[in-house]
C-alpha cells in the first residue's frame, strides 16, 4: 500500500510497525504501511538480503506443502500463517487436492480482516484469531474443530513463528502440546531464526527488529531449535538452512546457505 489506507480494521495501530506486514512488504504484497516500509528498509539496510531471505523462506514452506501433499496429507493448521500472498497454503495443498481443508492462524486483526476477504468463498480454509501461546484455544476452538480431524495424519505448520516467541513462554512446551493433539503419521514443518553461524549479524538484526516492533525477536542456536523436533522423525535432508531443504534446482541453493539465518525441518510424528 502506498501510504495509509482509507480503510483500517478498527483497533489496528498504523503508526508502529507490524511483524506480519514488515514480511509482507520484504514479499512485495501490498498489505503494509508507512511504518511497516520504514522498518523493512531500515532491516534492510542491516542486513541487505533480507528481502531475498523471506522469498527463500516462502518458497521452502511451498515446497514442504508439497511434500505433505505427496505424502498423503489432506488438512493442514498453519499457526503464525501471516498475511495471504501469492503461493499461500491452501492455494498448494486445493492445487494437489481440491478437498483439501487448511485452518489458518494468527494473533494479528489485520492477518485476520485480509485472510477473510481472500479466503471468501472458499469452503475448505478457514482462518482462526488465536495465540500460539495458548495452544489449547488453538485445538479447542469451532473452526479449527471443523476442519481438522485430529483423528487422522494432519500436517501443522510452524514456519517463522515460534522466533516470536520469548523463551519465558516455553516455545518447547507449545510445540510439545500442540504435537500430542496429533495422530501418528502427521507432519511438522517448522523454521526458525537463528544465530548459529552469525551471531554479530543476528544481534544487529534482533536489535533494530526488536526497537521497532512490538513483536520481539528471539533468534536461537541449532540445538534448541532441534529440541522442536522432539517426538517426531526428521525426513532427509533433516534440519538445514532454509535454501537447502529440497531444493527445486541446485541454482537455487546460494554460495553461503547460512546468509539466509532461518534453520527449517520437516518431520513425521511416530
Amino acid at each position: 500500500m502506498a501510504g495509509e489506507p482509507d480503510s483500517v480494521p478498527p483497533g489496528v495501530d498504523i503508526k508502529r510497525a507490524n511483524t506480519a506486514r514488515v514480511y509482507d512488504y520484504w514479499l512485495g504484497g501490498r498489505h503494509n504501511f508507512l511504518a511497516d516500509q520504514d522498518l523493512g528498509r531500515a532491516i534492510s539496510a542491516v542486513d541487505p538480503i533480507v528481502r531475498a531471505g523471506a522469498r527463500a523462506n516462502r518458497a521452502f514452506l511451498g515446497r514442504a506443502v508439497r511434500f505433505l501433499s505427496a505424502a498423503g496429507i489432506r488438512q493442514f493448521l498453519d499457526i503464525g500463517s501471516g498475511i495471504p500472498t501469492q503461493g499461500n497454503v491452501h492455494e498448494i495443498a486445493q492445487h494437489a487436492d481440491p478437498t483439501a481443508r487448511v485452518t489458518y492462524v494468527d494473533i494479528d486483526p489485520v492477518v485476520i480482516a485480509h485472510s477473510t476477504a481472500i479466503l471468501g468463498g472458499n469452503a475448505n480454509a478457514a482462518v482462526i484469531e488465536a495465540d500460539l501461546r495458548y495452544p489449547e484455544r488453538i485445538l479447542r476452538h469451532e473452526r479449527t474443530l471443523e476442519m481438522i480431524d485430529f483423528s487422522q495424519p494432519a500436517g501443522l505448520l510452524l514456519v517463522a513463528v515460534l522466533h516470536f516467541i520469548a523463551d519465558a513462554d516455553d516455545p518447547g512446551r507449545l510445540v510439545a502440546a500442540l504435537r500430542d493433539a496429533l495422530a501418528p503419521g502427521s507432519y511438522l514443518v517448522l523454521g526458525q531464526g537463528t544465530n548459529a553461524d552469525k551471531p554479530v549479524v543476528a544481534q544487529a538484526f534482533e536489535k533494530v527488529y526488536n526497537r521497532s516492533v512490538s513483536t520481539s525477536i528471539h533468534m536461537r542456536s541449532r540445538a534448541e531449535i532441534l529440541r522442536f523436533f522432539d517426538g517426531f522423525e526428521l525426513v532427509e535432508p533433516g534440519v538445514t538452512y532454509v535454501s537447502q531443504w529440497r531444493p527445486d534446482s541446485p541454482g537455487d541453493v546460494p554460495a553461503d546457505p547460512s546468509q539466509f539465518a532461518n534453520l527449517v525441518g520437516v518431520a513425521r510424528k511416530r
